[in-house]
């Protein structure tokens, strides 16, 4: 039987029998079919689904109570949700790196979240504005992204750190370090959520369920913003796909799995935007936090030069920042009776200046370069678009000096040690409230007056949200987060020494 070579498919020869045209059919039927398969596990996104403006409740079937949007894209209102709510302002009264004092100047939460959301929506309006056809395809300007995609990008930078608990990453470490040290009774059974509980996480959770507005849908956010704010797209117990955390708590599992199918995407596969924010988020604690740095007095604006001399003399990056910076330092020094404090502020706010102005592009340059990968989901799961931009070695550079001279700073790890002790001690007593909060309610049982009054202590939201689940203990587990994580510094504090006060009372 004669065969004949007519093409390839996937890298295979493509043979046709000398049959009939039914069979020749049927083979080459298959063939397609296989390569749409393998099409399918690429898993290719679409920009007309990521931006999907549906919102968690059109999901489900429900209405807007209020018709407040008049004028805005569905995507811009984000934004405003995000910006007017409750726990944005909180962020205010929790540090950043550096001890908040009085009439200081150094950044906190807030102002973090708002200069991240900044530099994300420079980042999209070049995109949108420059490259709208590369980057987004022929279909942008009904996609509207020069109004959506900075829109979007705006409102995951100033959410990226809405769950953060008080005291910075050290209260993620004081929490996990609660649970591991066996505070609850059945700890050889305590869910990964806890023992490795993440900031990111209860971000996803507090914007998705605890910040009721006068439904189950948290703030009601779009689709596309809550997969954007998405670092690490995967629940936990599951596969971290080469990250190194879960972004998920097991409890949102039917959440996200109604965003990741709104928007085309699934557990693995980050929004192309989450790539932008993560961006965002390490040049403005790397650059901001230097600046920070020397204005506490940790260190100088020389010291920073001569650290970035010699971290790499070779990196053009580096180069043109140093050389910029000092230019303005030198002008700075002709200034009549100026200050060295004077001087080393306004030279570091011009450092901070030639420094965005070198990884904002680069940023974008990366993104744009890659949109290709990032949209087909070839990507690494370790791909990042500083360190694999040309200013990777500045952002690094800039990183160590921020260690250190300014995180290795002994009030930094004075505030650390005291934000732990806070955070763990509190967590104490609210647990024994937790534990027992099934009797408050059955007058048969008797009930102990600190433990009502610490359980009554946490907010109404947080309670709903526990009663209507099935208060197991993974659930009250996770009422005890929500309620730490949800707490400015100054409230930790002052109920921390208002339940410590009341226990040795009861004694």
């Amino acid at each position: 039987m004669s065969i004949r070579l007519v093409g390839r498919c996937l890298g295979i020869d493509v043979v046709i029998f000398n049959t009939s045209a039914v069979n020749q059919k049927r083979r080459i039927t298959e063939m397609d079919s296989a390569f749409l398969i393998q099409q399918k596990e690429t898993h290719m996104l679409s920009w007309e689904k990521l931006l999907n403006p549906a919102r968690l409740k059109d999901i489900h079937g429900g209405k807007e109570l209020a018709n407040s949007g008049v004028g805005r894209k569905e995507l811009e209102r984000d934004y405003d949700r995000i910006l007017f709510a409750a726990p944005t302002r909180r962020l205010a009264d929790k540090t950043q790196v550096f001890p908040m004092e009085e009439n200081d100047s150094v950044r906190n939460r807030l102002t973090h979240s708002h200069e991240v959301s900044n530099l994300a929506r420079s980042i999209g309006i070049r995109l949108a504005f420059e490259h709208a056809d590369e980057v987004f395809g022929q279909n942008h300007e009904a996609l509207d992204v020069k109004r959506n995609v900075p829109a979007v990008l705006a409102a995951v930078g100033l959410a990226h750190d809405l769950g953060n608990p008080p005291f910075g990453h050290q209260g993620e470490e004081a929490i996990q370090q609660w649970f591991h040290d066996g505070n609850c009774s059945d700890n050889n059974n305590i869910e990964d959520d806890f023992l490795n509980f993440d900031g990111n996480a209860q971000t996803f959770r507090l914007l998705t369920k605890l910040q009721v507005l006068h439904d189950k849908f948290g703030l009601n956010l779009t689709v596309s913003t809550l997969a954007a704010l998405l670092k690490y797209p995967s629940i936990y117990g599951s596969d971290k796909f080469g990250r190194k955390k879960h972004g998920i708590f097991k409890s949102e599992t039917d959440i996200i799995t109604d965003v990741w199918e709104a928007t085309g995407l699934k557990k693995g596969i980050r929004h192309p935007f989450a790539y932008i924010m993560e961006a965002c988020d390490d040049i403005a604690y790397s650059v901001i936090d230097a600046e920070d740095t020397v204005k506490k007095g940790y260190a100088s604006f020389y010291d920073l030069i001569n650290h970035l001399e010699n971290y790499d003399k070779n990196d053009a990056s580096i180069k043109k920042v140093i050389a910029a910076s000092l230019k303005n330092n030198n002008e700075f020094k002709e200034i009549p009776d100026i200050s060295s404090n004077q001087l080393n502020d306004i030279s570091m706010q011009m450092f901070r200046v030639h420094a965005i102005s070198q990884m904002i592009p680069a940023a974008a340059d990366t993104f744009r370069e890659n949109i290709k990968k990032i949209m087909s989901g070839e990507i690494n799961g370790d791909f990042e678009l500083i360190s694999q931009s040309n200013c990777s070695i500045l952002c690094k550079a800039t990183k160590d000096f921020d260690i250190r001279y300014g995180f290795r700073h002994r009030d930094v790890l004075k505030l650390e040690l005291q934000g732990s002790n806070y955070i763990k001690n509190t967590m104490t007593m609210l647990w024994q409230g937790i534990c027992n909060a099934e009797k408050f309610d059955d007058r048969k049982k008797k009930s102990d007056p600190f433990e009502k009054y610490v359980y009554g202590s946490i907010s109404e939201n947080y309670r709903r949200i526990y009663n209507q689940s099935d208060r197991s203990d993974y659930a009250k587990r996770q009422l005890l987060c929500d309620a730490i994580s949800g707490m400015t510094e100054s409230y930790l504090i002052k109920k921390h020494d208002e339940f410590k006060s009341l226990a040795n009372e009861k004694k």
